[in-house]
């Protein structure tokens, strides 16, 4: 074992890998909970209008099917990353992918569940081409910096728009669009009180935060004056995966659609250049950059990513990518990919523990989708406001993705605004020539295609 992962090599031990793994483990594990609350919302049927359960008896098999699923793609591409790639970097369904699958997707754009996990079928297997053939870097530099800042700051606020409306602190209005909701209400308000756990927890620096604090919270749901949680066990056979598991299918008439293959580009630029972001962050904190800043053995790395989205959408779970927790486990000692094995089988133990689920109200994963959604909008800090041609672009993109509660949305008008400024502002030469090729494609788009 030593031997196979450098661990003597690296400065580590058996021990600190351990409690590496086990640390970044407690930090991401809310998302076995989160996702599939968020992609059982995409199944007909389930719930109505206003978002309550009609049929509890398809909740229960589509939520335990999606949970399976989410453990055994983030799995898979984590023990590839440890196998392969050596790297204490964990893999999961990432967050604001599932939310673009579900509310844009599927909710919005009324394209099957079943289609949208063939989207991300698609965009994992060119995510593998390209980093095969070398492409990767090619594509890494066409969109602009700012842009993809604030594609990630987009996502936070769509995430922690998502959250609101999840917890009914907000709501809609047919004058204003939005407005606050009835904060007296059990659900809302066992939703703000679990919010504000979660930072505190976070504050004070306690392992596993939002876990933690989606646990509390479906404590307190249980008091009589909320009366939200309706306890379900905590351990219990593995569910079916049958309702998800190789439902991609390929319907002619939406695969000649444009509007299907906008949707196969987002989720293959936000997949790429999250992962992007988060391998070279990760990379540089515990120094496993070359002198040029490059990863080592960058290749098998991004094929863990591209791989698990791939293995992912089989199994029926949106987009797998590589998790900024992952950082706690560096910080704790973390330097080999037994790390990533231990988070991998800590996962898989979660299999056996769907009732423990199925008890969790939305009320208590709502907080931890606002939470996340402060936690991302950080990357805002890397854009060079004091310069007026990125910061244009940039709040373009920020904008438009809550506000027109698509990411491809805001995507696009960023990419499509980045060369018109820069060009006329006298700074042609900072824009890549495929940058307005992209930003014409957009435009021809959003001008003809969109439906």
């Amino acid at each position: 074992m030593d031997r196979y992962f450098g661990i003597s090599q690296s400065g580590s031990t058996v021990r600190k890998e351990v409690i590496a793994g086990i640390t970044t483990f407690l930090t991401m594990a809310y998302i076995v909970f989160v996702n599939p609350s968020i992609l059982v919302q995409a199944v007909p049927g389930i719930f109505d209008q206003t978002g309550k359960i009609i049929d509890q008896s398809l909740y229960n098999s589509y939520y335990g099917a999606f949970m399976v699923a989410t453990i055994l793609g983030g799995a898979t591409a984590t023990l590839i990353m440890g196998l392969f790639a050596n790297y204490p970097f964990a893999l999961a369904p990432g967050m604001g992918l599932n939310a673009y699958f579900t509310y844009t997707v599927c909710l919005k754009l009324g394209i099957p569940w079943q289609l949208a996990l063939t989207a991300v079928f698609i965009e994992g297997l060119i995510f593998v081409i390209l980093t095969l053939t070398g492409a990767r870097s090619f594509v890494a530099t066409a969109v602009p910096q700012p842009v993809k800042a604030a594609t990630g700051a987009g996502i936070g606020l769509f995430i922690a728009l998502i959250g609101l409306k999840n917890a009914g602190i907000v709501m809609p209005d047919p004058i204003t669009a939005v407005t606050l909701g009835h904060l007296n209400k059990p659900d809302t308000l066992l939703a703000i009180i679990g919010f504000f756990i979660t930072v505190v927890l976070f504050a004070l620096q306690v392992p596993g935060s939002i876990l933690l604090g989606i646990i509390l919270t479906t404590v307190i749901g249980t008091f009589p004056i909320f009366n939200v949680t309706h306890y379900q066990g905590i351990i219990g056979k593995i569910p079916d995966i049958s309702p998800t598991f190789f439902k991609i299918q390929f319907d002619s008439k939406t695969l000649l659609s444009g509007a299907f293959w906008v949707v196969v580009a987002t989720f293959f630029f936000v997949d790429f250049f999250d992962t992007l972001g988060t391998l070279t962050g990760l990379a540089e904190s515990a120094g496993f950059t070359k002198k040029k800043g490059e990863l080592e053995r960058a290749k098998p790395a991004y094929l863990a990513d591209a791989i698990g989205t791939v293995i992912g959408s089989l199994f029926g779970t949106s987009t797998v990518t590589t998790y900024i927790e992952s950082s706690t486990g560096i910080a704790a000692g973390g330097r080999t990919g037994l790390t990533a094995i231990v988070v991998a089988l800590l996962m898989l133990a979660m299999l056996f523990f769907s009732p423990l689920a199925l008890t969790i109200p939305s009320a208590a994963t709502a907080p931890a989708l606002i939470f996340v959604g402060v936690l991302m909008i950080k990357s805002l800090m890397s854009i060079k406001w004091d310069d007026i041609t990125d910061a244009v672009p940039a709040f373009v993109t920020l904008t438009m993705i809550p506000f027109t509660y698509s990411i491809a949305n805001g995507i696009a008008l960023g990419i499509i605004t980045y060369p018109i400024v820069k060009t006329f502002s006298g700074k042609r030469k900072e824009v890549h020539w495929f940058t307005w090729v992209l930003a014409l494609l957009f435009i021809a788009y959003l001008t003809f295609f969109r439906e």
